[in-house]
């Protein structure tokens, strides 16, 4: 199982490499926009992309992962299925962002914009096409495992989104336009690079498959849906009640959390497909459950790393005595160790979603994801008023740990998993007993601290013979 999850670990990396340049990019502009967009029109663009990241959901309508599932025979491309799928999702998209297209205006009105930014939903509407457009060839390159393929197009995309908002944004001063345009034209030039991979797999569609993927792919449409409210909808609610500018500063410092989101972004992008070609394997569910423990063990460190770091490398005069985040964003710092911990927790979600997945069972999906995205807004709702974005920040982990918990809980039903209990519960208590002097310490204390975190683990017996054995053997080989 060691070598096994030795490739899963390699994956990650491949898949994760455009996943963290995608990630670093919205990060990357985020110094860059608070710097020059005011903290008002930071929050209408985290309002925007709000119901965007919504309607991406929908667009795709669960066909990329039905696709991987039930679409592939033997491991290989079913040129039907992928026509089928294919063409069912681009008609789709492009019916949609025409209506959208022609009610810009009063969906502007709609979401708290003024009608003079119309233009802004209707980039919004294509930018949603030409990414639904993307979701099926981009699936089919994980499943047929052509890493290079797949970062090659994304980090050309991604390189072309940078450099497009910076021009657009810093010289055009095109403001939030020019960060729609940007994306937009990414977009767009992402999907044809995918041309050869659409032309090589687009046969005759096959009505009774379509029907199949259909069936499971569109109720993860309302799971999507779901963890797009747990995602996403705080933006909106913190607007409405504190204000635009602070929905622009939470947004900003929300998303400092980046290290977690990458690890967790990387980790899914692999993930999916590996458990996925393990269905119908006797130890399925002995993997997942170490990949748990795996999985938990590095993200703790890392929480502990974005936690005690962030704050000093934010405020630190990195470019020409200018701090990285502009100084009248930083009274939202304060949300990031729970957004962090909010992330890490999503991540284990993932990882325990797969046997609801392994057995076909995503109305399950759907009621764990819902049953988070109602913890969001009863939280949201009920905190914000009372402690404003730190409402916000502690509403989104309640919901990941809702989540978690609603899939573990589901999952036990139909395929038990002997989760390693015990090992998680040394893990969070050591990550907890590091975590709680760093606030009164220095950087120096924090190294220290961070360092000592491996080698606690080693020192109470965190890791079995196997494990210390395949540890031992990678040293050596590096070594060698």
């Amino acid at each position: 199982m060691l070598r096994e999850l030795r490739g899963l670990a390699r994956e990650t990396a491949v898949y994760g490499l455009p996943t963290v340049l995608g990630r670093l990019l919205s990060f990357l502009l985020t110094p860059l926009f608070s710097h020059l967009l005011e903290p008002v029109d930071n929050g209408a663009m985290q309002a925007l992309y709000a119901y965007i990241a919504f309607l991406t959901v929908v667009y795709g309508l669960g066909l990329d992962t039905a696709y991987l599932r039930l679409g592939r025979r033997d491991g290989k491309a079913d040129e039907s299925a992928f026509g089928a799928a294919y063409l069912t999702v681009v008609g789709t998209a492009l019916a949609a962002s025409a209506v959208i297209h022609l009610a810009a205006e009063p969906l502007a009105r709609a979401i708290g914009l003024p009608v003079e930014m119309a233009v802004l939903v209707r980039y919004g509407a294509w930018i949603l096409a030409a990414d639904a457009a993307m979701i099926l060839p981009y699936a089919e390159l994980r499943g047929s495992h052509r890493a290079g393929a797949y970062a090659g197009i994304k980090l050309v995309g991604i390189a072309m989104n940078l450099v497009l908002a910076y021009v657009f944004v810093r010289h055009m001063h095109l403001g939030l336009r020019g960060v729609l345009l940007a994306n937009l034209t990414a977009s767009l030039s992402s999907l044809a690079m995918l041309a050869p991979v659409i032309v090589a797999r687009l046969g005759a569609p096959d009505r009774a498959r379509l029907k199949e993927m259909l069936g499971f792919g569109v109720p993860l449409i309302v799971a999507g849906v779901g963890s797009m409210v747990v995602q996403v909808a705080d933006r909106p609610i913190l607007a409405k009640t504190s204000g635009l500018a602070e929905a622009g500063i939470y947004g900003t410092c929300y998303k400092l959390g980046i290290g977690m989101m990458l690890l967790v972004g990387m980790f899914d992008q692999a993930w999916k497909p590996f458990i996925l070609e393990r269905a119908d394997r006797p130890d399925a569910g002995a993997i997942v459950a170490r990949v748990l423990t795996y999985f938990g063990t590095l993200g703790a460190w890392a929480f502990l790393a974005i936690v005690f770091f962030v704050g000093p490398l934010v405020q630190a005069p990195l470019f020409g005595g200018k701090p990285l985040i502009h100084p009248s964003f930083w009274g939202g710092l304060i949300v990031v160790p729970v957004v962090t911990l909010a992330y890490l927790f999503n991540g284990l979600y993932f990882v325990m979603l797969a046997p609801l997945m392994l057995d076909k069972r995503t109305g399950a999906v759907s009621a764990a994801t819902w049953a988070g995205a109602a913890v969001n807004l009863g939280l949201n709702w009920l905190l914000i008023p009372r402690l404003g974005m730190m409402g916000a920040a502690w509403a989104t982990l309640g919901a990941y740990a809702a989540m978690a918990a609603a899939v573990w809980a589901l999952g036990r039903a139909s395929r038990p998993v002997p989760y390693e209990w015990k090992r998680l519960a040394i893990l969070a208590g050591w990550t907890a007993a590091l975590w709680w002097p760093a606030s009164g310490v220095g950087l120096p204390a924090r190294f220290l601290l961070l360092a000592a975190y491996p080698a606690g683990l080693l020192l109470t017996g965190f890791l079995g013979a196997d494990e210390l054995a395949e540890l031992r053997s990678l040293l050596s080989a590096r070594r060698a």
